[in-house]
């Protein structure tokens, strides 16, 4: 079977247009009615996911799924556009998928070792739109997620495969996240696919006695999610919306099956993210720094659930590392405006996070706390120790954070000179925007002034 450009070139479109013009090499079609396009375009960016987790469950591989996703899609834009949008579009589609992978495996020599086990786990009779529900779907999202998570998987595999495989993330966007480069993400994936395949790991959300061994490597799964759509890799605008509300819809599933410290957290933490969103940029997605958003844009309803998370776990002497760092959050919440930000507690509480979480980001988010609460040369004196360890060297947001409190030094050579390294490191448009402006109403050398 031939495998798609899409999986074989590694390629993670993101609308289902842009799909189908790389599939196979079809021609893409139109679709006779605006409305369908546009709802097909909808279903593709919120649940295409949502379709390959569950054909990874039926099917029991991971390409296999991947091109049955795409074959599903294919002939939605062929059928649709004749026979009207289905009652149910999400059930079609993985009822359609379901049938082509099967229909695939028929051509395949692989076909009589693999149908045995195809047909423990669910006969091969078509499968109606009416036997799926919506819940199973989201348990499929979270079954494929511990799979991803499997211990027998190492820590940095399983996250990089259940953001490539689960949330459709690029290798590239992966390896933002971790730090590294594309080549090492792609290695990592394609071993663990193999591992999980040659050791036959189940799909499946495991027993309660299991559950240990995944919990930390699925909740960091989500939270790489939310950070990719709260600060996306790639493209003009800032913010993928369609990523953050994916993160924290998993983190609802995940909160109800784990109702613990660190899953109340996590889903407060992204809550309050969340909030500020819209506030976030201008009408032009240009950022807006936090201290001069319009707070009366801020989402009080996600405030308020994130805060009656924080609450259940307020009096544990044991607060989790989510736990500290959605406090943090909710301290900028509760701020009516920048400059009456309590930063004493926010420190007080980066000291309590980089005790459990002795990281360098959080290392250099304190430190930017401390220049809030102190002044930029106690901050510089913390970024600089972190600069010396040499760990973020390559971490664009470590340059930038040290040229705003060069800037606020009135050392602005150095301050020219750290946004410049800030730009050689990213590529994300409204990041650029942003750091080429703050550069660019730097005051000349002659204008510089010192700043105690």
């Amino acid at each position: 079977m031939q495998r798609s450009l899409w999986v074989t070139l590694d390629f993670k479109p993101r609308s289902f247009l842009q799909a189908i013009c790389h599939w196979g090499g079809r021609q893409m079609q139109e679709f006779s009615g605006r409305h369908a396009r546009q709802e097909l375009e909808r279903i593709y960016a919120k649940d295409s996911r949502r379709v390959f987790a569950t054909l990874v469950r039926l099917l029991g591989d991971f390409d296999l799924a991947e091109e049955a996703t795409q074959d599903a899609f294919a002939a939605a834009l062929e059928h649709w556009q004749v026979a009207g949008l289905p009652q149910n579009p999400v059930a079609w589609l993985i009822s359609t998928g379901r049938f082509k992978g099967i229909d695939a495996l028929r051509k395949e020599t692989r076909f009589r070792s693999l149908l045995p086990q195809l047909a423990n786990e669910s006969d091969t009779r078509q499968l109606s739109e009416e036997d799926i529900q919506a819940e199973e779907i989201d348990d499929d999202t979270l079954r494929l997620i511990f799979t991803c998570c499997h211990p027998s998987l190492s820590t940095t595999a399983n996250m990089a495969l259940t953001l490539r495989e689960v949330c459709g993330l690029s290798t590239d966007e992966i390896a933002r996240a971790f730090l590294c480069s594309s080549t090492t993400v792609a290695q990592r994936i394609v071993r663990a696919k193999a591992k999980i395949r040659d050791a036959r790991i189940p799909y499946r959300i495991p027993s309660a006695e299991d559950l240990g061994d995944r919990k930390h490597s699925v909740r960091r799964v989500i939270y790489l999610l939310f950070n990719e759509g709260y600060s996306a890799t790639f493209g003009d605008s800032l913010t993928r919306p369609d990523l953050c509300a994916e993160a924290i819809r998993l983190g609802r599933l995940l909160n109800r099956l784990m109702p613990d410290s660190e899953s109340r957290g996590l889903l407060a933490l992204m809550l309050l993210h969340e909030s500020r969103r819209t506030a976030r940029t201008n009408a032009e997605d240009d950022i807006v720094l936090l201290e001069d958003q319009n707070r009366s844009l801020w989402n009080r309803e996600q405030i308020e659930e994130a805060h009656s998370l924080l609450a259940v776990d307020n009096a544990s002497q044991s607060r989790s590392v989510y736990w500290l760092q959605a406090a943090i959050a909710s301290v900028h919440a509760r701020a009516s405006t920048g400059a009456d930000t309590d930063w004493n507690e926010i420190v007080s509480l980066y000291d309590q996070l980089i005790l459990a979480e002795n990281s360098p980001v959080v290392a250099l988010n304190r430190a930017v706390a401390v220049a809030m609460r102190d002044g930029p040369q106690p901050g510089l004196v913390l970024l600089d120790e972190i600069s010396q360890a040499g760990v973020l060297d390559d971490y664009y947001l470590l340059h930038s954070a040290r040229a705003e409190l060069l800037r606020r030094s009135g050392r602005f050579p150095e301050a020219h000179a750290a946004y410049d390294r800030a730009l050689q490191l990213t590529c994300q448009g409204a990041e650029v925007r942003f750091l080429r402006r703050r550069r660019e109403s730097l005051p000349s050398n002659e204008d510089s002034i010192k700043i105690p």
